[in-house]
């Protein structure tokens, strides 16, 4: 259980969050249907409900200090599972670009490296390409066969595709990196900690 300390009840961070995320994150009851839903749950310290009341409690130190959303894969089940209709997962996705602005980095060594991995894949096809992000990860993760054997299965379930697919319009996916860049600029590059 995460202990909310005295930083909880200052500033706005819901407020901030909710406009930037266009979500009111305040109508949330904690039903627990998104954690409930979210494939990811076993992986993270904050579930998806309890990132949602944090924000409600304005205790930005602790949530943004924990690694929940950093685990979000962005699937939208927690979203579509919301008898509220809170797009949670859009704000998972807000709480990353607001963390990374302010310097914080993901606890995890292997999450910001496929954090990394993942939008460098992005922006070099313009689409991502599963099989080099897989390997690219492996090598840097120090477990260059991790999973290997998987790969015949995926691919025979066309899960996994072994063909590259490149995006017609690869300046336009890079102009987005471009606008993006600013957000992507802390004062600190510190991991897990507040700078």
């Amino acid at each position: 259980m995460m202990r909310v300390g005295a930083t909880a009840t200052q500033g706005l961070f819901l407020e901030e969050v909710s406009r930037l995320a266009g979500v009111e994150i305040a109508g949330c009851y904690q039903c627990g249907k998104c954690s409930a839903g979210c494939p990811m749950a076993d992986e993270m310290d904050i579930l998806p409900n309890q990132v949602l009341r944090l924000i409600q409690l304005n205790a930005q130190d602790e949530l943004l200090a924990a690694n929940g959303f950093w685990r979000c894969v962005s699937c939208q089940t927690c979203s579509s599972r919301c008898p509220k209709g809170i797009d949670a997962a859009r704000v998972m996705d807000t709480l990353k670009i607001l963390a990374v602005s302010r310097g914080w980095r993901p606890k995890d060594r292997l999450v910001a490296i496929l954090q990394r991995l993942f939008l460098a894949n992005i922006r070099r096809h313009g689409r991502l390409q599963e099989l080099e992000l897989a390997a690219l990860f492996n090598l840097r993760s120090f477990r260059p066969f991790q999973d290997i054997r998987l790969v015949p299965k995926l691919h025979a379930r066309g899960k996994l595709s072994l063909a590259r697919h490149e995006t017609r319009d690869i300046h336009s996916v890079q102009r987005i990196f471009e606008l993006a860049r600013p957000f992507d600029r802390p004062a600190s590059t510190s991991e897990g900690h507040r700078p």
